[in-house]
């Protein structure tokens, strides 16, 4: 594969070097995430868990309020808003400095988090589609911006979802996106491919199987594939034991060139990149 050169995106005025992989931290202030570990909705676990995810080595928190799982409750902007100030206020107090990323589909929610607390990253699981105004208002507050691609919304996304060509269409729905986004001046885009979202496994695992064509866009890739359900529907396990099925995709996807990897398990990710690192100074594997 021939070396890209480095992805750097724009942190709170520093830029952060993406060509080395990093590991975001998944913190959901939810009290039904799909992964039950996961929920965090008292202080005192809020605190807890941002400690485990930086102490384990994470370089972004990605805090989510709103539960994305199939067939999640609907919950309001002013729901989704209180426990974010709550999750928020936490991390801020104990973690001043540290990076964080929203997820959130919603333009007034993203403007609250980045206006108030200092969010440096927002992280849209629908790409702009379930809010017209999302896209003018990352261009408005110039911050890096996550857009996945996601077939459906969370409530209906896993109801037989169909494609005619998979590879075509999520290619094509970027990059009529990324152009969106440049023309309304964006400067720092970051993909995901959307895995368990309007997918079935069959889906995923050819979507994996090409992760490397989305070099094609030269923009930093992040995968989601922590204890998803393309691993414990495969293997016939739930998700609290997707554990090691999760380092073996965080592996391959390391290999195909993911640039971040939004994990449960930070510690465990974190050994994943160091392990691939070295076998690519050593030349066993190419460089992205």
């Amino acid at each position: 594969m021939e070396k890209l050169s480095a992805k750097y995106i724009n942190v709170n005025g520093s830029l952060l070097d993406l060509s080395t992989p990093c590991v975001m931290g998944i913190l959901n202030v939810t009290p039904d995430s799909f992964y039950v570990e996961s929920r965090m909705q008292d202080e005192s676990h809020i605190a807890s868990r941002i400690d485990s995810i930086l102490n384990e080595g994470a370089t972004i928190i990605d805090i989510g309020a709103y539960s994305s799982r199939p067939n999640a409750d609907h919950i309001t902007p002013r729901e989704e808003m209180e426990r974010l100030r709550k999750g928020l206020s936490v991390l801020r107090k104990s973690h001043p400095d540290a990076i964080v990323s929203v997820d959130t589909f919603r333009s007034d929610v993203a403007r609250m988090c980045v206006e108030e607390y200092g969010v440096a990253i927002i992280n849209d699981i629908a790409a702009g589609e379930m809010d017209e105004n999302m896209f003018r208002t990352v261009a408005e507050l110039n911050v890096p911006y996550i857009m996945m691609h996601m077939q459906g919304t969370p409530q209906n996304m896993q109801k037989e979802p169909h494609y005619d060509n998979l590879l075509k269409e999520v290619f094509l729905y970027f990059a009529k996106k990324v152009q969106q986004l440049r023309d309304l001046g964006v400067k720092d885009i970051i993909l995901d491919p959307g895995f368990g979202f309007g997918k079935t496994v069959e889906h995923n695992y050819e979507l994996l199987a090409h992760l490397e064509d989305f070099s094609v866009f030269e923009l930093p890739l992040l995968v989601g594939v922590s204890r998803k359900s393309m691993i414990y529907k495969l293997l016939g396990i739930k998700p609290q034991e997707a554990l090691n099925g999760t380092t073996v995709l965080d592996t391959i996807c390391l290999t195909k060139g993911a640039n971040i990897l939004r994990v449960h398990d930070v510690h465990e990710a974190v050994e994943t990149i160091k392990i691939v690192e070295a076998m690519r100074r050593n030349s066993i594997l190419p460089e992205d």
